[in-house]
């Protein structure tokens, strides 16, 4: 497929609805419940009843085709679909974040309107990961269009993995396999999912009183999309506005300005920092405080995870710690990808994955901290003599053997060189077999390799110590680039 030119590009084809920023609202109102633990056990016994794992948006399922011959379904996903949870919260869940580990978790905006039954497709896609340790988190968007692999159904939009998923019954169901399909494109493990639709966000903004927006520029949108297919006209003028949910919605979905999805952006950050400010006010407080029950049942009505409660408020409690500095956003726009059209006519956006890879390790690694170590770092991995294998996990022919010459220039002991498992490795993968660290980091510096694609095992399959897979990211200096 050849890419269309880039003054055809139509910046309309990336969205991303006020919902899925309303996901990350509702995360931080429920740091509202973890203030006060008596307001937790007044209403603990009111709803206990609620299983915020299973919450399902749709009354009955709507079966489609079966796949096609020849396509078979995955197998057990990573997350837990189902924990357990004997009562709403316990002491736990007002204790600090131990972890030391990064945590990623994955938000679905779902695209549900009218009285659809069924499954559903995702139309908003974002990451949000947090460094305990450093106190920074970083926000990835996804435009919902962009060309992937999804696992056990092949290429296709990332926005059907959850449709996919919650069709054909997938452990797990629709956020699982979104979990496993955006945890391969991207190359980084995921613990959490949230999925939430249009009627969360609206009913939390109105239960927090609203909010007030600075409305730069005048707005009229005739033709602004209603939830049944139809037209909802909304304008607003310049100025200082309070917004309900339902204005606060539109004014973040509308395109009808010069700048199109750039500006819709801009104004879905802004709603964000409205109502992240409106729940800090300390004088709103006792009000928030007194809607805490409806808040958290329309979490549950509304909401799908498999975090538990007390997940919950230790994350949202380990978020109000992070600096508003340390937080950085990131939208997969038209650097990072370009339009196509599939030989079916559809049109879809290709990912650059060199560009995403770059992206990528900017947000979910943690800044390289220089030490005496590091500056030796040869003299230390030439110590250790640790056997280098290197697998070739692509479809290009002989990129292990060129990736091996450019190695033991850099003193590396490459010891054997092969094919991988799969020739389907979206990114490459360091494996120890031992207590080999200076080899480790050394490759992952030369390779631009993050932290998150290095593990361990035992048993190597050959005479090596360290097992480099290379993945579709990764190309030897120098080489020409295949086109993406």
């Amino acid at each position: 497929m050849k890419s269309k030119s880039p003054g055809r590009r139509s910046p309309a084809r990336i969205r991303f609805p006020l919902w899925v920023w309303g996901i990350i609202a509702g995360i931080g109102l429920i740091l509202l419940l973890a203030v006060s633990m008596w307001l937790f056990r007044a209403i603990q016994g009111a709803v206990s009843s609620f299983d915020v794992v299973s919450a399902d948006f749709n009354d009955t399922a709507v079966a489609p085709s079966p796949p096609q011959t020849g396509q078979t379904l995955p197998g057990a996903p990573s997350v837990v679909n189902s924990p357990e949870e004997s009562s709403l919260i316990s002491s736990e869940g007002l204790q600090p974040w131990t972890g030391t580990e990064r945590i990623s978790i994955l938000l679905l905006g779902i695209d549900q309107r009218c009285d659809e039954t069924g499954p559903t497709h995702t139309d908003s896609i974002m990451i949000v990961t947090i460094d305990p340790l450093g106190l920074s988190a970083g926000v990835l968007s996804l435009p919902r269009d962009m060309w992937v692999e999804i696992p056990g159904f092949g290429a296709d939009r990332i926005n059907q993995a959850h449709y996919l998923g919650e069709a054909f019954e997938y452990p797990g169901g629709g956020p699982a396999l979104a979990v496993e399909t955006v945890e391969g494109l991207l190359g980084v493990p995921i613990q959490y999912y949230l999925t939430v639709n249009f009627d969360a966000f609206v009913e939390m903004v109105d239960l927090i009183g609203g909010i007030e927006i600075e409305v730069p520029e005048a707005i009229d949108d005739p033709t602004y999309p209603d939830r049944c297919y139809g037209y909802d006209p909304f304008s607003i003028a310049a100025g200082t506005h309070q917004l309900d949910g339902q204005q606060a919605l539109k004014y973040a979905r509308t395109r009808a300005t010069f700048g199109g999805d750039v500006d819709r952006a801009g104004r879905q950050q802004a709603v964000v920092l409205a109502v992240r400010d409106k729940v800090l006010q300390l004088e709103n407080l006792p009000g928030l405080l007194a809607q805490a029950p409806l808040l958290w049942q329309t979490f549950q009505n509304n909401v799908r995870t498999n975090m538990t409660v007390d997940e919950a408020l230790q994350l949202a409690l380990l978020v109000k710690e992070i600096p508003a500095g340390s937080i950085h956003t990131a939208v997969i726009n038209y650097n990072y990808v370009y339009n196509e059209v599939t030989p079916d006519g559809r049109a879809v956006l290709v990912p650059i994955r060199e560009n995403i890879r770059q992206l990528r390790d900017q947000l979910f690694t943690p800044p390289i901290i220089p030490t005496p170590v590091i500056e030796n770092l040869p003299a230390l991995m030439a110590a250790e003599n640790a056997r280098v294998a290197v697998h070739n996990g692509t479809a290009v022919f002989g990129l292990a053997g060129a990736t091996q010459e450019y190695l033991q220039q850099y003193g590396l002991n490459v010891a054997e060189v092969g094919n991988a498992d799969s020739s389907a490795y979206l990114t490459s993968q360091v494996v120890t077999y031992g207590q080999f660290p200076s080899t480790v980091r050394y490759l992952t510096q030369l390779m631009h390799i993050p932290p998150l694609n290095v593990s361990d095992s035992t048993t190597p399959a050959g005479d090596f110590d360290v097992l480099v897979i290379i993945g579709d990211d990764w190309r030897v200096p120098g080489s020409e680039e295949p086109t993406p």
